[in-house]
C-alpha cells in the first residue's frame, strides 16, 4: 500500500457549482478554481477546449457567438456531462506531479440525497478524467469533518453547509447523518435575485458576475451598523443604452430576503425533526456554518436571532468539504463509515 501510495496521488475533489477545489495528502488544497469551461465551436460544430477554471470564467457573458463559457454543474450535480469530464481531467493532470505513474483514488463530495443516476455521473465522469478509484462522501459530512466536528462522537452536531448550488441542513451523531435536508437555494440563486431585483426596480440588465460582485461587496442578510453603496453599470432596458446606478445594502438585503428565508426555514425544519437528545446538544453546541454561502455579511446574526440558537462560522468555509474529504482519504476507518455506495 506504501509504494501504491508513492506511485499515485490520492485526491480529494469538491466538484461545486461555483468552484471546483483539490486537495492532495502531501500539499493539502493545490487547486481553487471556478467550475467553467470555454469551448470554442467551429463552423462544422466541432468544439475545442480554449480554457478551464478563472481563465474561462472572466469570460462569462462576454464571449462571441462560437465561444461557449460553460458551467458544467449545475444545482450541485452534473448538467453537461462532457464538459465535466473535460474540467476533472484538467485538474486531475493539474494536480498529478511527473513522478507519479499510477491513477489516484479520488474522493468526491456530493450533495446529501443525490439519485443513483446522479451518484453514477460522478463517478463515471472521474473515472472518465483519470482516477483508478472512486469514493462519493456527502458534502455535510465532509464538510462537518472538515469543520473540525467530533462526528464520531455520541453527540448532535448541525452544518449547514451553502454553497454555489445547493444548501444542505444536517445532523450528524455517531459517523452517520441522523436528518439532512437539501434545498437548492445557495449561491447562484442569491446572483439570480440580485439580478431580477435590479431589472424590475431599475428596468436595468446586468450579467452573472456583476451580480456576484455586487453580492460580496455589499450583500446582507442583517442591517449593517452604516449602510454600504456600490456603483453598478449594466444595460438600461428602456434606452438599450449603457448606465451607472448606485445600489444600497438594504436593497441588496431586501432582494435576498425571500432565498434566505428558504433557507432560515429549513433550518428551523431540521430542528424541529431532530431527536430531543440531539437537540439538547445543539442548543450547546450550536449551528455550525460552512460553503461560501457562509460568507454572506451578518447571515449568522440573523440565523441566531430567528432560532435562538449559537451560530458560528466554520474557519475557512470555502475549504471545509475538500479538507474534509481529503481527511478521509488518511483514515480508512472513517473512510469505510462514512463513503457512500
Amino acid at each position: 500500500m506504501g509504494l501504491l501510495n508513492w506511485l499515485s496521488k490520492d485526491l480529494a475533489i469538491d466538484l461545486g457549482t461555483a468552484n471546483t477545489l483539490v486537495f492532495t495528502q502531501d500539499r493539502g488544497i493545490i487547486i481553487n478554481e471556478p467550475s467553467v469551461v470555454a469551448v470554442h465551436k467551429n463552423s462544422r460544430g466541432h468544439s475545442t477546449i480554449l480554457d478551464v477554471g478563472k481563465e474561462a470564467k472572466e469570460m462569462l457573458g462576454r464571449t462571441p457567438n462560437n465561444i461557449d463559457a460553460i458551467r458544467p454543474m449545475r444545482d450541485g450535480v452534473i448538467a453537461d456531462f462532457e464538459t465535466t469530464q473535460t474540467m476533472l481531467r484538467h485538474f486531475i493532470h493539474k494536480a498529478s506531479s511527473r513522478r507519479r505513474f499510477l491513477r489516484p483514488r479520488i474522493i468526491v463530495g456530493v450533495p446529501f440525497g443525490v439519485t443513483e443516476v446522479e451518484k453514477r455521473a460522478v463517478k463515471d465522469s472521474t473515472q472518465s478524467a483519470g482516477a483508478r478509484e472512486v469514493f462519493l462522501i456527502e458534502e455535510p459530512m465532509a464538510a462537518a469533518i472538515g469543520a473540525g466536528l467530533p462526528i464520531t462522537e455520541p453527540s448532535g452536531n448541525m452544518i449547514v453547509d451553502i454553497g454555489g448550488g445547493t444548501t444542505e441542513v444536517a445532523i450528524i451523531s455517531l459517523g452517520g447523518i441522523v436528518y439532512s435536508k437539501s434545498v437548492r437555494i445557495a449561491g447562484d440563486k442569491f446572483n439570480e435575485a440580485i439580478a431580477q431585483y435590479i431589472k424590475r426596480r431599475y428596468s436595468m440588465l446586468i450579467g452573472e458576475r456583476t451580480s456576484e460582485l455586487i453580492k460580496i461587496a455589499i450583500g446582507n442578510a442583517y442591517p449593517f451598523e452604516q449602510p454600504k453603496s456600490y456603483l453598478v453599470k449594466g444595460r438600461d432596458l428602456v434606452s438599450g443604452t449603457p448606465k451607472t446606478i448606485e445600489l444600497n445594502s438594504d436593497e441588496i438585503r431586501e432582494a435576498l430576503s425571500d432565498s434566505v428565508s428558504v433557507i432560515i426555514e429549513t433550518i428551523k425544519t431540521a430542528l424541529e425533526r431532530t431527536p430531543p437528545e440531539l437537540a439538547a446538544d445543539i442548543v450547546d453546541n450550536g449551528i455550525i456554518l460552512t460553503g461560501g454561502g457562509a460568507l454572506l455579511a451578518n447571515l449568522e446574526l440573523l440565523i441566531r436571532e430567528k432560532t435562538g440558537l449559537p451560530v458560528s462560522i466554520a474557519e475557512d468555509p470555502l475549504t471545509c468539504v475538500v479538507r474534509g474529504a481529503g481527511h478521509v482519504l488518511e483514515d480508512l476507518d472513517l473512510l469505510r463509515q462514512v463513503t457512500i455506495v
